[in-house]
């Protein structure tokens, strides 16, 4: 037996004076109804109303309980609400993990505007780079990988993107810009580490054609597990490095880095929101996903814009 449901049917059968009143009020059959107040009386081992031809009448023991299971059914609905408004409102407590790169070049640009939006939603960003994060510890996960992730995981993507080949002004002026990708192995290559074994080539495509990848063997002259330490001394035009274009974007846009050997790419890659789970995802959690697609996606089409930009100056 329900027995939760059976206080329930009770209390809406001596609200609406009648088995087939409240049958009608729950949306249920009248026999039903019958039944699960004759249960519940059996398994109390008491009569709970006086049941005649024209009215139902409470008795001494029915109601002591009516006032009991008015007090508990309330209790119930109060902490319903209280948990479900934790799930639906905008406030509270959105805990975050993110990489390096991510943390600085992603969530760090939309936090101010996300803030004046939902200026209840505290914000907590554990940034750190683990093989495995610990996606149920947190609210949302970012995770950049590459085209070919397919994991086991609850998951948003949020954005697709390229990784492309910079340089610096100052470096294209004392070392040229290579003509094709073999090239690369005359100029200053900064490389970000990779497993071993993998430090000394660099894979190429031809974007938007994709086709078979070049693999191009290079000597690195800076290797680093920090993309900020790249981008830094790729801009003192240490060499020329290979980025994702949503990071280099303003730095294109301003003429600080230039893109070299367009159209080649040295990777696809993707940004997803991993999640705990798929049930019960807090309000303010869709909210800031909706933004972070919404502003990421609108940072692709500016880094576009700026590669484009970019290239049809070098061409002019």
């Amino acid at each position: 037996m329900d027995r939760l449901l059976s206080m329930r049917v009770f209390e809406r059968v001596v609200d609406e004076g009648g088995f087939a009143a409240a049958a009608r009020a729950l949306d249920m059959s009248a026999p039903v109804v019958t039944r699960l107040v004759a249960d519940l009386e059996d398994h109390l081992g008491t009569r709970l109303l006086q049941r005649t031809t024209r009215r139902l009448a409470l008795t001494d023991a029915g109601h002591t309980y009516l006032g009991k299971v008015r007090s508990i059914l309330q209790d119930i609905d109060e902490a319903h609400a209280v948990a479900s408004a934790h799930t639906q409102e905008l406030a509270g407590l959105l805990r975050i993990h993110a990489p390096p790169v991510l943390a600085s070049y992603v969530i760090a640009p939309l936090l101010a505007g996300f803030r004046a939006l939902y200026p209840n939603i505290r914000i907590d960003i554990e940034v750190e780079t683990l093989p495995e994060p610990p996606i149920e510890d947190f609210d949302i996960t970012l995770l950049g990988t590459d085209d070919r992730f397919d994991a086991n995981i609850v998951a948003r993507k949020v954005i697709e993107s390229e990784a492309i080949l910079v340089a610096s002004p100052d470096y294209v002026r004392r070392k040229g810009l290579p003509a094709t990708p073999e090239a690369l192995t005359g100029h200053d290559c900064l490389r970000l580490k990779m497993p071993q074994g993998l430090q000394r080539q660099w894979r190429l495509w031809r974007a938007p054609d994709t086709g078979a990848p070049v693999d191009i063997d290079i000597q690195p002259v800076l290797l680093a597990n920090h993309t900020d330490t790249l981008l830094r001394a790729t801009l003192d035009g240490a060499g020329i490095t290979s980025v994702s274009v949503d990071v280099v974007a303003p730095y294109l846009a301003r003429g600080e880095l230039v893109r070299v050997l367009s159209p080649w790419i040295t990777g696809r890659l993707a940004l997803y929101a991993a999640l705990p789970s798929r049930k019960f995802i807090p309000q303010r959690t869709k909210v800031f996903l909706d933004h972070l697609v919404q502003q990421s996606q609108a940072q692709a089409e500016r880094a576009l814009k700026a590669c484009a930009d970019c290239t049809t100056h070098r061409k002019g």
